[in-house]
């Protein structure tokens, strides 16, 4: 007989076998190890606060990236109508393919194919937001006990979606003093047997830049080099100021495979509307055999993101005015000039320290002429 101080007491047989029943002695329900695993250090402020500002002083507000919040940045009327249109036609209220409508699929990769990385409809896996692609990147590649490489400054969620399935995160460094440039030598001795991919993010978050062709191809290099595949995160490829260029990674290799995570939250000004993609980039059919069926099999987990953003996405693409992109980067460019102003105007502008003031110096044309 199991004493009172035990946390289970045998209980009658069960009737569809000899095995006892097991009854606890009181309610104590265990999470998963994947949810003990699974810690989001930005969403657990944002999620967990409850501060009332003090209405003496003014509020400095920080964000979270959400373009959306304050209302100054509005989508394009023509990606609402298309949506509303999908909605009308009562098409595309069921359920999609896990890795979404083909129509769909082959709008992604017309819009984003070229000569030097060709893309077709089946190239083409959405997730929920680019952070659904990310999260079947990082699944499909790595095994519990393996690691992956990511960028220090670097998006918080690699380290959030790779430890949740037991994979090491390892941080490389990005260098200030070259414009936040990776830094190859640091990032080559971190590679052993149980590295599975490296995850390179261009344009940069958090650090705002955009590295030249002449880096990426250094990078793909070592790659190479090293048959490591890139999980390339360029959710901001067309977010771009003036003066400088965005050159997608795919684009100048045909050795390395790359599976490129984009999406629509930030160029349209829709984070919740939450279509993201994975564009698989494999010349030698290095993913053939079995990262494309793997990425189809976590795709049927929650079978794909929104089906009405789905079936709008050909005419998102179609029909967005070009004047609307430019609008939008302009607003933010000057918005940029206008917040790093305030900072060299500031007296406390001396106490910022060295990283911070290099992250600053990357002044735009309209910051020049307004310190002028």
């Amino acid at each position: 007989m199991a004493s009172s101080s035990s946390s289970y007491v045998n209980g009658n047989r069960n009737c569809h076998g000899d095995n006892p029943q097991v009854k606890r002695a009181k309610w104590v329900v265990p999470s998963s190890r994947m949810a003990k695993n699974t810690h989001n250090p930005i969403r657990q402020i944002v999620d967990n606060m409850k501060i009332e500002p003090n209405p003496e002083k003014k509020m400095i507000a920080l964000s979270i990236g959400d373009p959306t919040v304050f209302g100054n940045l509005e989508p394009p009327r023509e990606i609402e109508e298309a949506v509303i249109d999908c909605i009308h036609t009562r098409k595309y209220n069921g359920y999609a393919p896990s890795i979404g409508y083909e129509s769909a699929r082959a709008a992604i990769a017309k819009y984003y194919t070229c000569p030097e990385a060709p893309l077709e409809a089946k190239d083409v896996i959405f997730g929920s937001g680019c952070s659904g692609a990310l999260d079947l990147c990082i699944s499909v590649l790595a095994n519990p006990g393996q690691n992956i490489l990511v960028p220090r400054p670097g998006f918080s969620l690699y380290k959030t979606l790779a430890e949740s399935i037991g994979v090491e995160i390892r941080h490389y460094n990005l260098l200030p003093e070259r414009g936040w440039e990776i830094d190859l030598d640091h990032l080559q001795s971190l590679v052993n047997e149980d590295t599975a991919a490296i995850v390179v993010n261009n344009p940069s978050n958090p650090c705002g830049s955009v590295f030249t062709k002449e880096h990426i191809q250094d990078i793909l290099q070592v790659a190479e080099r090293l048959r490591m595949p890139i999980v390339a995160d360029e959710i901001y490829a067309d977010m771009v100021f003036s003066g400088h260029s965005f050159h997608f990674m795919a684009s100048l290799t045909t050795e390395v495979p790359i599976l490129s995570c984009g999406g629509i939250a930030k160029r349209y000004i829709v984070p919740g509307w939450r279509l993201g993609w994975v564009l698989i980039n494999d010349r030698h059919g290095a993913f053939e055999a079995e990262v494309r069926t793997g990425l189809q099999r976590l795709s049927q987990r929650i079978l794909g993101p929104n089906t009405l953003i789905q079936a709008a996405m050909p005419r998102i693409l179609e029909d967005t005015p070009q004047s609307f992109y430019e609008e939008i980067m302009a607003h933010v460019q000057v918005r940029r000039a206008d917040t790093l102003l305030a900072f060299f105007s500031s007296s406390s502008y001396a106490r910022i320290p060295h990283v911070a003031i290099a992250l600053l110096n990357l002044q735009s044309d309209q910051l020049e002429k307004k310190v002028n």
